[in-house]
């Protein structure tokens, strides 16, 4: 499966930390079961971009582990994320990134997505471009 993850750039440049080996992990945290919650595998490739911007570079998801809320410790454990990121929130999504690398910038048909959306899947089928 393909997956797009879009990052916020108000906390850093943090595609060029995937690209350099520096952020070797992503985690999404949600109030709801939302994408990647059960959607992304171990060898499934994430393409990353900037919100508003091209998608620029990919990765392979290694490993990935989920968390309820009751679990969160566990999280905090493997992955030291600030309290703001867990408050207010219900589950965890940590996918361990390996074999980082930049692409040919391009677009994607987000259409039907939802315009918030933050976590795309692509089910058996390319990325779609527009």
């Amino acid at each position: 499966m393909n997956h797009v993850a879009i990052m916020n750039k108000s906390y850093g440049d943090l595609i060029a930390k995937i690209l350099s080996g520096e952020k070797k992990i992503e985690s999404r945290w949600s109030k709801n079961r939302i994408a990647p919650w059960g959607r992304v595998k171990r060898g499934d490739r994430i393409y990353f971009k900037n919100s508003g911007g091209l998608v620029v570079a990919m990765a392979t998801a290694e490993k990935v582990m989920q968390f309820e809320r009751k679990d969160f410790d566990k999280a905090r454990e493997l992955f030291p994320a600030p309290d703001e990121w867990a408050r207010g929130k219900n589950y965890c999504v940590l996918i361990w990134l390996k074999n980082p690398k930049k692409v040919s910038p391009f677009k994607i048909n987000k259409s039907g997505f939802g315009s918030a959306a933050t976590w795309l899947c692509y089910s058996n089928s390319p990325l779609i471009h527009s």
